[in-house]
């Protein structure tokens, strides 16, 4: 995509959360022209999301949302500082491996090429399939915390919470200040997990203020009368055309909770499918069961042009993914020769300390929060894996049966996976029972390929794309008939559409 055609600017970060903003930072301050891509209109990224107006103007709201949040107003003031050019509300539609992407904001479509671009995406929310969590009622426990930072909104109705993590007793305790405080937390960390967490405990003491910090929350929450059930298992969400009740199990007993909203949550993954469209080697994190980009400890891929930062690159947390972020922005000042090795290295030092010092909480809380097998792979052959083309794990086994060998080759017998969603909602889901029906690991079944546009953009858009001409001239033109005429060079996959 990027041709020959001169680079915009030195350095292109995309996304607008701790990693992208210090990234940014680092690298501006290091001379480099450099450009932050964000689809929010305003600097945060989902942990920080809102922040500077929230910061500045609603001190209620900054209150409940607590210290942590606080402390990214400094983030962003710091972005704004630094020089950095802020394309908001702006998408990326394409990335390849020659820094060349294609972008979507407020003046419509276009193509850019950079000197270097780092991937600063974050994590999403891990999709966890239970029978019923389609039912209007169901939602994100993340997409609640984001209507929360983004306009105040708390729940209004009898609400539980379902999952695992710590996000779930920090947007209950949240919950709780802001007045609305869930009935109950189903929680659904298998009783199991404490024995294999306890080894790696001693590693997290550096992060004890962290730890204890978690136990006061829960404190918090069991004084407003929240009702906290541990070992949830088997979990149901059932009604008549909405969510009426939560159905589970403790320790073979058979429970239910009437509700009108659950808030879902199982940890989060990697949003790895912007780096891989790129080319960027993916690997399988068998401690954290997820997909990630794989990189050295700047940052760098596989491609010579594409480094990633932050929790798209592996979970880690903010402050974690913060320093990994001003690491690729100082790597990338140093590879575009405005800095030598030995200042990247004196400048990074406080960042790497960093990364060094929070590994060992994530460690314990990784083996604390893995996620159950039945959240993994769902054991009920009825349950939705595909929300968009409606494809059961029941499906899913059939086809691994007839000997479908991966997601990718599952799509022709099932459709799974060519949603809107492009699979981000059900690729891990449906990697992992194709791989536990075939008796392999989810490594040797593979991931779906992701393939651009990675955003909606319409041909008109497309039509009116700013950079096309150069971008034409520099592959030589277009391809031509034997009558000379321009022939069109667009086709689609087996000449059909995906």
């Amino acid at each position: 995509m990027s041709g020959t055609r001169e680079p915009d600017c030195d350095l292109a970060v995309i996304g607008g959360g701790p990693a992208g903003l210090a990234a940014a930072a680092a690298a501006a301050a290091q001379g480099l022209s450099t450009v932050l891509i964000d689809e929010q209109p305003v600097p945060g990224g989902q942990i920080y999301r809102n922040i500077e107006g929230i910061s500045g103007g609603r001190p209620d709201l900054a209150r409940i949302l607590g210290d942590d949040y606080g402390y990214g107003a400094g983030l962003a003031q710091a972005f704004r500082a630094s020089g950095a050019t802020h394309m908001a509300e702006t998408a990326v539609w394409e990335l390849d491996g020659a820094g060349g992407l294609g972008v979507i904001g407020p003046e419509g479509a276009r193509l850019m090429r950079a000197r270097r671009v780092i991937v600063a995406v974050g994590a999403m929310e891990r999709p966890a399939p239970r029978p019923g969590w389609t039912l209007p009622g169901v939602m994100a426990l993340g997409a609640c915390q984001t209507l929360l930072k983004q306009a105040g909104q708390v729940p209004d109705v009898p609400t539980v919470i379902v999952g695992s993590g710590p996000l779930v007793f920090l947007v209950a305790k949240q919950l709780v200040e802001a007045g609305a405080p869930p009935r109950a937390i189903l929680e659904t960390t298998p009783r199991s997990n404490m024995g294999r967490a306890v080894g790696a405990l001693p590693g997290a003491l550096g992060s004890l203020g962290d730890i204890l910090k978690g136990l006061r929350w829960i404190g918090q929450i069991k004084r407003a009368g929240v009702v906290i059930e541990k070992g949830v298992e088997g979990v149901r969400f059932t009604g008549d055309g909405a969510l009426a009740r939560v159905e589970y199990r403790i320790g073979g007993a058979e429970k239910s909770r009437d509700a009108a909203l659950a808030l879902v949550h199982e940890g989060v993954v990697p949003n790895y499918q912007l780096a891989e469209a790129a080319g960027c080697q993916v690997v399988w994190d068998e401690v954290q069961l997820c997909w990630r980009t794989r990189a050295d400890a700047w940052g760098a891929t596989s491609q010579d042009a594409i480094a990633v930062a932050g929790d798209c690159v592996g979970i880690g947390g903010a402050l974690a993914a913060e320093a990994a972020g001003r690491l690729a922005g100082l790597d990338a000042a140093h590879r575009l020769g405005r800095i030598d090795a030995a200042k990247r290295d004196s400048l990074a030092a406080e960042a790497h300390r960093t990364i060094a010092r929070l590994a060992g909480v994530r460690r314990f809380l990784d083996l604390l929060y893995r996620p159950a097998e039945e959240v993994l792979a769902p054991p009920d052959d009825d349950t939705l894996l595909c929300r968009c083309e409606e494809v059961t794990a029941g499906e899913i086994r059939r086809v691994a049966g007839l000997g479908c060998p991966g997601p990718n080759q599952a799509k022709a017998f099932t459709r799974a996976g060519m949603g809107p969603c492009q699979g981000r909602m059900c690729g891990l889901a449906v990697s992992t029972v194709l791989a536990r029906a075939r008796g392999v690991p989810v490594a040797e079944v593979g991931h779906y390929r992701v393939r651009p546009p990675l955003k909606p953009v319409t041909v008109d858009q497309l039509a009116d794309m700013a950079g096309i001409e150069a971008e034409v001239a520099a592959l030589g033109g277009l391809p031509t008939g034997s009558d000379g005429d321009a022939e069109p060079a667009l086709e689609t996959e087996g000449g059909g559409t995906r």
